[in-house]
């Protein structure tokens, strides 16, 4: 297994401690004790908790990287931006070349055909890998559109606050966001701005809404 793949699969296991309650929130995140407990060595769990700690999840107290937790407040805030953001942006893109719109159309439809709904346990992590790239190209080509640098970056740190939340955790976004994309799309392709941007509006909502009800009830049940 690749080092990002470890690192990968470190961060996953990592995470759905901190959901289940496993690891708490003031819990720190120690490198060796991970490694023991998740039978890995200290670099990919040590990638993994960079990349906890830039996602937000985990925060500097003194010497320790101590849990924190994603809240409501902060999801919504989170989405709020996005939303605002992602459906100018999706409404501005009208220029793309439609090259651009084939080649994504081509990768998401290639990640349904063969993603985590079709594929065998032992792809799973594999295939998270490519849901990400496909879901971060799609969102990075209409926000880079734009021209505007800062908007791009910004739509890129908002999404990986909240990047943790893939289709291990939602799974019910997988393919209903594919599709949401394809029609973003296929809007595009007919130069209607309104329309792109109303359904980027929608397609973020729906995320929101699916992170939401995760975080309800993984809070119930660590209650």
């Amino acid at each position: 297994m690749s080092p990002l793949s470890l690192a990968r699969q470190a961060h996953a296991r990592i995470i759905e401690m901190i959901f289940s309650g496993a690891i708490a929130p003031g819990d720190a995140l120690q490198e060796a004790k991970l490694g023991d407990v998740l039978e890995m060595s200290r670099t990919p769990v040590r990638e993994a908790i960079k990349r906890i700690e830039a996602e937000g999840l985990a925060a500097r107290d003194g010497r320790f990287l101590r849990v924190r937790r994603l809240t409501r407040a902060e999801v919504e805030e989170i989405f709020f931006l996005r939303g605002a953001l992602e459906s100018y942006s999706a409404g501005a893109a009208t220029s793309l070349p439609a090259a651009d719109l084939d080649a994504i159309e081509a990768r998401i439809r290639a990640l349904m055909d063969t993603g985590p709904e079709a594929g065998s346990p032992g792809e799973e992590e594999e295939e998270g890998e490519e849901h990400w790239r496909v879901d971060n190209a799609f969102h990075r080509l209409l926000a880079g559109a734009t021209g505007n640098a800062v908007l791009l970056r910004t739509v890129d740190d908002l999404r990986l606050r909240t990047c943790m939340f893939d289709h291990t955790q939602v799974p019910e976004r997988f393919r209903r966001g594919c599709e949401e994309h394809l029609r973003i799309l296929d809007a595009l392709r007919a130069a209607d701005g309104p329309a792109a941007a109303r359904l980027m509006a929608a397609h973020v909502a729906g995320a929101r809404d699916a992170i939401l009800a995760r975080i309800d009830t993984l809070s119930g049940q660590t209650r």
